[in-house]
């Protein structure tokens, strides 16, 4: 790695850390680079200003979050099998530590920079990423009736977020193995409980 990638690498970490100890408002680039270990002219030689740097961050931290295994329906597994599936690596990464920080370095200043929340509100991440096309050819396969996939999914997703990833967030919860698993089952239950096709497949069990 070269010495300017690896001074830019140690900017990005510090100021990550900074801005989730501290928040990016209170946070000055004397800091970032005082823990980085790099001159405030070297920082300023790689991110212009603060906003470019937390860009450059989310950038970094939405791209970690993309490394999920896409699932893709197969209709000879039973779609509960599979739902439940997806739920469970979403409920893991909704309560990672790396998701739980992207959401608190972000979530205040996102809310003041409409444009930036704009740009960043289309990045998909986790099962949003195939979920719709999962749905779809479910849809296709007879084993889900849905009339609007997006909604469904949408559905799906904030169905867990409610129980595993705010309380994470917003109160500082440590949500239990078994509260998880409670949350998927019953996710899973209540999606086909909605949007099953029993009677046009056997394969919901």
């Amino acid at each position: 790695m070269k010495l300017s990638d690896r001074k830019r690498l140690q900017i990005l970490d510090a100021a990550e850390a900074l801005f989730a100890e501290h928040g990016v408002e209170t946070t000055s680039m004397d800091a970032i680079s005082a823990r980085a270990e790099v001159s405030k002219r070297t920082v300023y030689n790689h991110f212009a200003t603060k906003d470019e740097l937390f860009q450059a961050i989310m950038i970094r931290m939405f791209e970690r979050q993309a490394d999920d295994e896409v699932v893709v329906f197969n209709k000879e597994q039973s779609v509960t099998d599979q739902l439940t599936t997806i739920a469970a690596s979403e409920v893991a990464r909704l309560s990672s530590d790396s998701f739980i920080k992207l959401a608190k370095v972000g979530f205040i200043q996102l809310l003041t920079q409409p444009e930036l929340a704009e740009r960043f509100s289309q990045q998909k991440v986790g099962c949003q990423v195939y979920l719709d096309q999962f749905l779809e050819d479910a849809c296709e396969q007879g084993v889900l009736h849905i009339d609007d996939i997006p909604f469904a999914s949408m559905q799906f997703i904030y169905q867990l977020k409610t129980f595993v990833f705010y309380p994470s967030l917003l109160q500082s919860e440590t949500v239990s193995e078994a509260r998880k698993e409670q949350v998927i089952r019953e996710t899973v239950s209540m999606f086909l409980a909605r949007y099953g096709a029993p009677l046009r497949s056997n394969r919901l069990q």
